[in-house]
């Protein structure tokens, strides 16, 4: 006879073997404090950096890779619009608004049209709108992130912080 706790040790370890290679669910994901819709696997990388290495395997179950460079379609500029009054539904654009993080961005501007929920809208070299994209489940470091993956770099702009916030 086999006693249970070998058994049981066996059982659990049979499971983490079957699973590794697996991705989670979007619930298991949310479950485990992920939005598997928004992870990128560069941010799983970052976690040691905040001492939460042991969150890296989930992580990476519930990431997705990003395109390579070749493949990652950019955008001469973007827009990023909301309504003030809607600051209080979306701390996350609120706070990303009122950081220094656009002043990184010097093809980014930042419209304020009452009503609307935040959408960012990428524009090519004429300034015709080309993608827009809902935004309001972002977080500040997905808008981050976003932004450096698909905006050409902008020499050609001012280093004026108040030129990235024109109305």
């Amino acid at each position: 006879m086999i006693p249970r706790s070998l058994l049981a040790s066996s059982l659990l370890f049979f499971a983490l073997i079957c699973c590794a290679n697996t991705e989670f669910s979007a619930d298991d994901c949310a479950a485990l404090g992920f939005s598997k819709a928004n992870l990128l696997c560069s941010s799983c990388e970052t976690l040691a950096d905040f001492g939460l290495q042991d969150l890296k395997d989930h992580c990476r179950q519930c990431c997705h890779k990003e395109e390579n460079d070749i493949n990652v379609k950019k955008y001469q500029s973007a827009r990023l619009e909301v309504c003030t009054c809607k600051f209080g539904a979306y701390p996350q654009i609120q706070a990303f608004i009122k950081s220094e993080k656009p002043s990184k961005f010097k093809n980014l501007t930042i419209r304020y049209v009452r009503g609307l929920d935040p959408v960012i809208k990428l524009m090519d070299k004429e300034g015709n709108i080309q993608e827009v994209l809902a935004i309001e489940r972002w977080d500040t470091d997905t808008v981050e992130e976003f932004l450096k993956t698909h905006l050409e770099p902008a020499d050609d702009f001012p280093d004026d912080y108040l030129f990235t916030n024109q109305i």
